[in-house]
């Protein structure tokens, strides 16, 4: 038996198990092509962008660290919209009349870094936990359609009044067709969505150096 055969003999519950699989398998692809495109533009833009911003700030030019962060050609950076936050608001604070203290002014900057920090990582982190839950239910998934496609197999034996392997072959491969498709689409989504993690990981390290690189220079600047 081919499949399109062992598909034609399936009932309405193993196809419908099928479909669901089928779109749990759809969902994981689009998802992992989508991030893998983000972080690979994040990393390629941060690049180039790290070195600009540092070459800004060592010469003094805020207004041109901030028109270059907030610039389209690193919207997928993440390091452009972490030390972006911090810039505008070490700028608003300054423009504003400069009546807070040191220790203030560097309160308010770290907290305005942090709070796009958790953004920032929160917009990295959209779409994977779905992966996560792809490849942990998949396989009960398609185990349903086996444990669905057995039964019939057997009520067919009962209906008939025929035993013996030869009865039940044919509708137990079809049933384990079902566990067959669950796992072809749990295993790369797991390995994507472990491969994603850890991007996002090293993401998060970036953010964390950055910030702590912006805040230590404005306590230079302001010293």
């Amino acid at each position: 038996m081919d499949l399109i055969e062992m598909w034609n003999q399936m009932g309405w519950v193993a196809k419908a198990v099928a479909f669901i699989l089928f779109f749990m398998s759809m969902w994981s692809v689009g998802v992992a092509v989508e991030r893998v495109f983000t972080y690979t533009q994040a990393r390629n833009q941060s690049k180039l962008y790290a070195p600009q911003v540092a070459k800004h700030l060592k010469e003094g030019r805020l207004k041109d660290a901030i028109a270059i962060s907030s610039s389209k050609n690193y919207r997928y950076s993440h390091l452009a919209k972490v030390v972006l936050a911090g810039l505008q608001e070490y700028q608003f604070q300054q423009e504003s009349g400069g009546s807070l203290s040191r220790e203030d002014l560097m309160d308010t900057v770290r907290r305005s870094i942090q709070r796009a920090s958790a953004l920032t990582a929160n917009d990295l982190k959209k779409g994977v936990s779905a992966l996560a839950t792809i490849g942990s239910t998949a396989p009960f998934v398609g185990l349903l359609g086996t444990v669905v496609g057995v039964i019939s197999a057997f009520q067919g034996i009962a209906t008939s009044g025929s035993g013996g392997i030869g009865a039940v072959s044919a509708g137990i491969s079809e049933a384990l067709v079902e566990t067959a498709l669950g796992l072809v689409v749990a295993i790369p989504a797991v390995w994507f969505y472990n491969y994603l993690t850890g991007r996002i990981e090293y993401f998060n390290v970036e953010m964390d150096n950055s910030s702590s690189e912006l805040v230590d220079y404005f306590i230079k600047k302001t010293a």
